[in-house]
């Protein structure tokens, strides 16, 4: 559901708070407005707390440009199992057979595995499928960073040609006439089935997807050894060498655009700025791709990477990330421990997706 959406690249100039500026000219001024940048997004409500048995809680003991995850989240629970019902109902397609959860699974981190999406007949998909674990504290979504909400993203998607195809008229229709999934509706909404309901219900659901408890984030809390002296190392690297710049707050990115290519031409940007799924109108260049920066929880877990899936693994992601974003080639050994670094923000899956 967080692919790019068609029509995005129509979408109004970006209007995040924070956004990457070429490497070199104000990069104290990235790295500041970052730290801020992280605390946004965490407000969520209602009734449901994700159980947190055995977590670590006591609290930071240093400041860091990287926030650990709450272990629980109040959530509506009625909401949250509506929505994990309807991810699941390829109804929400009009009859074109796909459900959220075709290109959003647990075995792949929450994504579809593939280098590109398969799209819809007539409409190929265009983007990597980015995974939706820890989303609820994203500030932008999608590749191109041009949708702001959550609510805003589900409302879309079902329309998408590239992802679900379907019509909203249909789909609440459809919905409305199975007698079960309009008494679930009833129970938790007055209205009933409604299309602000339905995405209400898919954001709950998306949200209650967190993975608390992840070793770095016990890491933080004070358990030194929660994560190897690798990991350690990495982790010190992954702030020296400036990848904290853009990868930083809570969910270790999600909350800001940057230039794909600071330095040089990677393999997968032939066509600038008019690379497939990057944003258009956004101010930050005219020559290049400019991508939201992705979350890096659970990061291990979602290969292929970049928006057209072509790095295969986490270690060449790390290496071209190096050249193009850093402008330095970095040794295996430093590439080793930042790998272990990543690997150690992959948390627990919550109780909700593991049912």
């Amino acid at each position: 559901m967080t692919d790019d959406l068609a029509g995005l690249h129509a979408a109004p100039p970006v209007r995040a708070p924070l956004v990457g500026r070429p490497w070199g000219t104000t990069r104290l001024f990235i790295m500041a407005a970052a730290f801020l940048s992280g605390l946004a997004g965490t407000t969520l409500s209602s009734d449901l707390e994700v159980p947190t048995s055995g977590f670590a809680s006591s609290p930071t003991k240093v400041q860091e440009p990287i926030s650990p995850l709450p272990l629980s989240m109040p959530l509506d629970e009625g909401k949250v199992r509506l929505g994990e019902r309807l991810f699941a109902d390829s109804r929400l397609s009009s009859g074109n057979g796909i459900s959220c959860a075709s290109c959003h699974m647990p075995a792949f981190g929450m994504t579809d595995g593939r280098s590109i999406s398969s799209g819809l007949p007539g409409y190929p998909g265009i983007t990597n499928s980015l995974t939706i674990l820890n989303v609820g504290f994203n500030t932008q979504f999608s590749w191109s960073g041009q949708t702001l909400s959550l609510e805003e993203q589900a409302d879309k998607v079902i329309e998408a040609k590239r992802t679900m195809g379907g019509s909203w008229e249909e789909v609440v229709a459809t919905l409305s006439g199975d007698d079960s999934v309009a008494a679930e509706f009833k129970q938790n909404f007055p209205d009933g089935v409604t299309r602000k309901n339905i995405v209400d219900s898919l954001v709950a659901y998306e949200k209650s997807l967190i993975t608390p408890n992840a070793p770095f984030d016990r890491y933080l809390r004070g358990e030194t050894d929660a994560i190897s002296e690798d990991a350690k190392n990495g982790y010190q690297i992954f702030k020296d060498y400036g990848c904290v710049s853009c990868h930083q707050g809570i969910n270790v990115g999600g909350n800001m655009m940057q230039v794909f290519g600071i330095f040089g031409s990677p393999p997968s940007i032939t066509k600038g700025a008019e690379t497939a799924g990057s944003a258009h109108g956004s101010g930050i260049a005219d020559d290049k791709p400019v991508f939201r920066v992705p979350p890096l929880r659970n990061v291990a877990d979602t290969a292929p990477y970049f928006h057209d899936g072509s790095a295969k693994s986490l270690s060449e992601a790390i290496s071209l990330m190096a050249t193009y974003q850093l402008g330095r080639e970095i040794s295996d050994d430093d590439v080793s421990k930042l790998e272990s670094f990543l690997k150690s923000l992959s948390g627990d899956v919550s109780p909700v997706l593991s049912d």
